[in-house]
């Protein structure tokens, strides 16, 4: 059971995070050649995600004390619609401007608030998904987004100084975040039973 929230735990921060690789590596391409430019990153990155993370797990705790157990299936609908959403933006071309990064300096607070602001996607994935699960499983998920996180500021690292591949998850991002926003919308409105399936 462990090992699976594990799976499930990193496929979702995959999934949810892609976009991030592009913002973060703009950041270090911003702040090459500046000392410290690696460590800002990655505490700015902590605390947006960990903002994230704590609004997720305080309105799934919210939710979960005043709604009835019948009702937490359909916040499947959530990660559904805004994959929708994000199917519809990229069909009619309408790409968000997240990789925008703005200022000479790569300052610890600009890296936690873009990423605290590009992680509302986040936070509407998460809740449902807490909500389906045990407290158990909410702690096992933290833990390895948590991990995940150091993961994704050194790949991002990477990306920054390999052109090609930063051009192509640029380029696929837009279909592969829908797709599965969409399944996972699917997946916890059908598990749970939502509309009688």
């Amino acid at each position: 059971m462990i090992l699976s929230s594990i799976l499930q735990a990193i496929g979702l921060f995959l999934a949810t995070n892609i976009d991030d690789i592009i913002v973060l590596s703009l950041f270090f391409a911003r702040g090459a050649g500046q000392r410290g430019t690696t460590a800002r990153i990655l505490v700015g990155q902590y605390l947006g995600f960990a903002g994230i993370l704590g609004a997720a797990v305080l309105v799934s705790l919210g939710a979960g004390a005043f709604l009835p157990p019948e009702v937490i299936p359909y916040f499947g609908l959530v990660p559904l619609g805004l994959g929708l959403w994000a199917a519809w933006q990229a069909w009619h071309g309408d790409g968000d401007d997240d990789a925008k990064v703005e200022g000479k300096n790569v300052a610890v607070w600009t890296v936690a608030g873009v990423t605290f602001a590009n992680g509302g996607d986040n936070i509407g994935v998460y809740v449902p998904v807490f909500l389906s699960v045990g407290p158990g499983a909410v702690v096992a998920y933290c833990i390895v987004f948590l991990v995940l996180v150091g993961a994704l500021v050194g790949l991002a690292k990477f990306v920054a100084t390999r052109r090609p591949i930063a051009e192509v998850l640029e380029r696929w991002e837009h279909i592969l975040f829908p797709i599965v926003l969409i399944s996972l919308g699917i997946f916890i409105l059908v598990s749970g039973g939502a509309f009688g399936l």
